[in-house]
């Protein structure tokens, strides 16, 4: 099967330029989740569409032969919450998601309204364990 069509692709469009189009709360949020993303992948942040920061990248093959890139991690600021993509998902982090604070999660996607309402230092366990998930996912 060939690669998927994804709309979602990186884009040359400047992060800065993004989130300074940002209330001031949010884009304070953004800069502080962008550096917790850089320390955890070593990757610098690239736009993926009109609204989605994503750092590093890796390819995916589903079973049904579909396959396409995707970001290790990303987040994109809504006017609801922030949205913050853990490609690698959530298994096994029940108790690390107990400790982190005011959230509501769907599959892969972890939703805070404002980073002041949970611990960084929990997030950026979540973040990293995201990441070891795909680098597992990746070597079978």
């Amino acid at each position: 099967m060939a690669k998927a069509d994804l709309k979602t692709k990186t884009t040359a469009a400047s992060v800065d330029v993004f989130i300074d189009a940002q209330s001031a709360e949010m884009a304070a949020d953004c800069r502080t989740i962008i550096a917790l993303m850089k320390k955890v992948t070593g990757e610098e942040p690239k736009l993926w569409g009109p609204s989605i920061v994503g750092f590093g990248q890796y390819h995916y093959t589903y079973d049904t032969g579909r396959e396409g890139d995707w970001f290790l991690v990303g987040f994109s600021p809504r006017k609801a919450n922030m949205t913050i993509y853990i490609s690698g998902g959530f298994d096994g982090a029940d108790a690390v998601l107990a400790k982190l604070g005011k959230h509501t999660t769907g599959k892969g996607c972890l939703y805070v309204k404002r980073l002041a309402d949970v611990d960084l230092k929990v997030l950026e366990k979540l973040l990293a364990s995201g990441v070891k998930g795909l680098e597992k996912m990746r070597l079978k």
